[in-house]
């Protein structure tokens, strides 16, 4: 079975769409995030102002899921990187990796069941977003 590459550009726009997806969802249920986190929105602003770092850190993350997602979807040959298998395979990734780990790491970290089930709806979005990117765009 052959590779079918996808571009850069694509991959770029698959890393910034799940970013983007993430500053609404938690534009959302910020209020929730923080209560289920037990933190306030003073110390996890100090001053008032939005920390650099962690978004920083996000995008770069987000960037390195779309890549490795277009590696996945592309080891589904040519002609079969479309939308459908974009979207099976982000949830198949979001399952067997996102949502395992991030239980495991919250489970063994004491926190709230109500702070996974947050922030894996939050990776769920993102990967499901990336994954329609990739697979939409990505075989044209």
């Amino acid at each position: 079975m052959a590779f079918a590459p996808i571009s850069h550009l694509i991959i770029l726009a698959a890393g910034i769409a799940a970013w983007l997806v993430g500053g609404i969802y938690y534009g959302v249920l910020g209020k929730p995030w923080m209560a289920a986190l037990g933190k306030t929105k003073d110390e996890l602003r100090p001053g008032g102002k939005m920390p650099i770092l962690p978004m920083l850190i996000s995008f770069v993350a987000d960037l390195i899921i779309a890549f490795v997602m277009a590696g996945a979807i592309g080891h589904l040959g040519p002609g079969n990187v479309t939308l459908k298998n974009g979207l099976i395979s982000a949830a198949i990734l979001w399952f067997g990796f996102a949502v395992t780990t991030m239980a495991t790491n919250n489970a063994f970290g004491q926190r709230s069941f109500a702070l996974t089930v947050i922030d894996s709806g939050h990776w769920l979005l993102a990967f499901l977003v990336a994954g329609a990117v990739l697979g939409g765009f990505g075989g044209a």
